[in-house]
């Protein structure tokens, strides 16, 4: 095995050009555990430590752009405040170890359905920012996964950060693991409210060959908000709404039996999931008026 480790961007992505089949490492937190259980054997490592900028966050407009070595624990620590969903969801990653070490960017790059980061990346419309020796491409979140584990990069591009806006409103994150902590999720879900441009985000994970929206979920709420006025009134929301929408929740999942649970088991979950963050987000938005 090649162990590559560039003093630059430019160098990194020189060697991704070079050799594209090489595996990115930053964190370590899935690859090593691939290599040591030999799931993987890649030929080449690249490791991206010494890449300064990928540690990096700023507000850029009205985003924030967030380098993709941005460990889950500076998330939680420097961006709670603006990004909620994505920090309650980084709280979850693991232990404080893994929290020092493991990042969004290769969740991202990893692109597998149980990643925690995923949801709350989908809730809040998250742009990724691959580059490479081409160029620079922005990426959809809802156009970045393609399949179990494969994503919309190319071979030769290495994700440079991820861009975001701060929360306008309310956001939750929940998952169900086999224990309570440091496990990989049976399933999990991400809800946010946008009131500025009165849209509901959905995001789960472990259900479906890849991350997914509930659109239909984000639908049915969207129409029930506005045509009931409670955008504006922030009324309670009655017990048939919030179960009708952790049902389309369940809906829009294609899970498997697997060993962390059965695909039936993972649809009532999620049903669960939805119907709790819908009235804790819906209450935090409530309170939010009472309080000014």
């Amino acid at each position: 095995m090649e162990f590559l480790r560039p003093g630059s961007w430019a160098d990194a992505l020189a060697a991704k050009a070079a050799y594209p089949d090489a595996i990115p490492i930053a964190g370590g937190t899935d690859v090593m555990v691939e290599l040591n259980f030999d799931v993987k054997r890649p030929a080449v490592l690249l490791d991206l430590t010494r890449i300064g900028e990928l540690t990096e966050w700023a507000p850029v407009g009205s985003s924030l752009r967030i380098g993709a070595g941005v460990s889950y624990s500076r998330l939680i620590a420097e961006l709670g405040g603006p990004l909620p969903g994505l920090a309650m969801a980084a709280r979850t990653v693991g232990s404080p170890q893994i929290r020092n070490r493991g990042t969004v960017g290769g969740n991202l790059g990893a692109a597998s359905p149980a990643g925690d980061a995923h949801p709350p990346l989908l809730a809040n419309d998250a742009v990724v920012e691959a580059h490479s020796v081409r160029g620079v491409r922005h990426i959809r979140i809802a156009d970045f996964y393609l399949g179990v584990k494969r994503s919309a990069l190319a071979a030769d591009e290495l994700i440079a950060a991820y861009w975001l806006r701060p929360a306008s409103g309310p956001q939750q994150f929940a998952k169900i693991g086999t224990r309570n902590a440091m496990v990989i999720s049976v399933t999990a879900f991400a809800l946010s409210l946008h009131p500025e441009r009165q849209e509901v985000g959905t995001g789960f994970g472990s259900a479906a060959p890849t991350p997914r929206r509930a659109v239909g979920a984000e639908q049915f709420l969207n129409a029930e908000l506005t045509a009931s006025g409670r955008w504006e009134s922030r009324a309670d929301l009655t017990p048939a709404v919030i179960t009708r929408f952790g049902q389309l929740v369940a809906a829009a999942a294609a899970p498997i039996d697997d060993v962390r649970g059965t695909a039936e088991y993972r649809r009532h979950a999620l049903a669960v999931l939805a119907r709790r963050t819908l009235t804790w987000t819906w209450k935090d938005y409530a309170t939010e008026r009472k309080a000014a």
